[in-house]
């Protein structure tokens, strides 16, 4: 018999990879992709244009966005936006229907923006030239990993067992002349103490010991999972003004990066040649990462005239030092005997590059009325680089061969409906960045601001979707027959942001 082992992969589906089982040599590849996605954190007021303003300028957004935008300002300004984040997970498991919710509330966005006149010489046009070079800093989240799934169902063809059978078979401790040992705490080594699995005999080469399953075929199974953290930005921005036609900006952002996934896989079913009674096993997974990073953006925007103003900008990649701390075990319950949970952490530090990103925008602003605005956004997946690790070259082949550049579109409109009362609203596609797999992550979203002298409130309802996928292991049977038992997840976001902010 013929396996192919993989590692079970963190648990709940970002908003912008899919979770699926891997190869031992592609440890971190999903979580690369995983932490190189995520949402801009704005104002509620670029959010309720779906965060179309590439060329828009003049908001405090502009600081993580577009940098030059910043250069638009002609007063200070301070804002702060707080969101609360309502997740929902459907899914389904061989025909069974599961449902899970999630709710937090976090600080997406605060920022401010110093506006600075520059001198101009006496008699000079002051409409022509250097005009003002202003400074912002900003705090913004980018990336959201709250998210709870759940999903059950009885597979008829093959057990986590299997799995660990796998792992046993192919450990290269296991060999004939160590009478096919296991290495203590190992998933294999504690499905083996716990009587999951056995050796059934030696290779057709006499080398080394192949394991099998000792239970029926026909087993529950239940997946819980509870992501939490996520990604964030404190960006620090210059924005420049030339004769109010050409504006140019450049930042400097120190990322931070916190996520942390509990899983238990419960199966259930019987045990065939020990206890020869039925069994239910928990197969848990504790991981937690944490990492800081930079990165850098400039760009730039050209107003010809009043109405049209056309905007881009290149995000360098995220330089992250990370550290993750996964825990595996496993526990077992027999009706004459119970295993209590074991398992092993493993520490490891590596480096990670997230893509470049290129993005364009245009914009069309009729008067005092309003505007409307497109983006689109190329992100380059397959350069994602990890380093800093012994597998780290298996995993950026994986990820060059298994992920792809994603465009992101995004369109929005802002309505003055009275002297200070808007309306907004906006719709967008974030690209999937796998081959293989159709996930785009779509957004629509509506919002209401109003000014009263210097101060403003705004406040928007996102919705965002996603069809995702989640899987814990695959065991190949051999003669191509690969078992993969994998949950249909459908995944809703509805988030709500309020800005409040002053003009001084």
């Amino acid at each position: 018999m013929k396996f192919k082992y993989l590692l079970l992969v963190g648990a709940a589906t970002a908003l912008t990879s899919n979770s699926f089982a891997q190869t031992l040599s592609q440890v971190f590849a999903n979580d690369a992709i995983k932490y190189s996605g995520g949402q801009y954190g704005s104002s509620a007021r670029i959010k309720g244009v779906g965060n179309a303003s590439q060329a828009v300028g003049g908001d405090v957004s502009s600081i993580s966005t577009n940098p030059a935008g910043v250069g638009f300002f002609t007063r200070s300004e301070i804002s702060i936006t707080p969101e609360l984040n309502f997740a929902n997970s459907k899914s389904v498991f061989f025909n069974q229907n599961g449902s899970a919710n999630n709710s937090s509330g976090n600080l997406n966005n605060a920022a401010a923006v110093f506006y600075s006149r520059l001198n101009t010489a006496r008699g000079a046009d002051k409409n022509k030239g250097w005009l003002s070079l202003n400074f912002g800093v900003a705090y913004n989240r980018t990336n959201n990993f709250y998210q709870n799934v759940y999903y059950t169902g009885q597979n008829p063809s093959s057990s986590i067992t299997n799995y660990y059978a796998s792992l046993a078979t192919l450990n290269p401790y296991n060999t004939a002349s160590n009478k096919g040992e296991l290495p203590q705490g190992s998933l294999e080594g504690l499905a083996y103490s716990q009587y999951l699995i056995d050796p059934v005999g030696l290779s057709k080469d006499g080398t080394y010991y192949v394991y099998d399953s000792n239970v029926a075929t026909g087993v529950n199974q239940t997946k819980l999972t509870s992501s939490r953290g996520g990604e964030s930005e404190v960006d620090l921005a210059l924005g420049g003004n030339y004769s109010n036609k050409f504006y140019l900006g450049a930042s400097l952002g120190l990322a931070t990066l916190r996520y942390d996934n509990t899983s238990t896989f419960i199966e259930s079913g019987n045990e065939l040649y020990n206890f020869k009674t039925p069994y239910t096993s928990n197969f848990i997974t504790d991981q937690s990462t944490t990492g800081t990073g930079i990165n850098l953006k400039a760009g730039f925007i050209y107003k010809p005239d009043d109405v049209v103003r056309i905007g881009a900008t290149i995000s360098s990649p995220t330089w992250y030092s990370i550290r993750d701390n996964t825990y595996e075990g496993i526990s077992t319950r027999y009706t004459t005997q119970s295993f209590p949970e074991d398992g092993t952490t493993y520490g490891t530090d590596y480096n990670l590059r997230t893509p470049w990103k290129v993005s364009g925008g245009l914009a069309f602003f009729i008067k005092q009325f309003g505007f409307i605005s497109g983006d689109v956004d190329y992100v380059d997946y397959k350069s994602t680089r990890l380093s800093g690790y012994d597998s780290s070259n298996d995993d950026n082949d994986y990820i060059r061969q298994n992920f792809k550049g994603a465009v992101n579109a995004r369109v929005g409109a802002e309505a003055r409906v009275v002297d200070n009362f808007f309306l907004r609203g906006g719709y967008g596609i974030q690209g999937t960045p796998r081959k293989d797999v159709q996930g785009d992550v779509k957004t629509a979203s509506g919002g209401i601001g109003y000014r009263f002298g210097k101060y403003y409130v705004d406040a928007t309802y996102m919705h965002i979707t996603q069809n995702a996928y989640n899987s814990t292991y695959a065991v190949d049977f051999g003669s191509g027959n690969i078992d993969q038992p994998t949950a249909s997840l459908k995944n809703n976001y509805n988030n709500i942001y309020l800005t409040v902010g002053v003009r001084f």
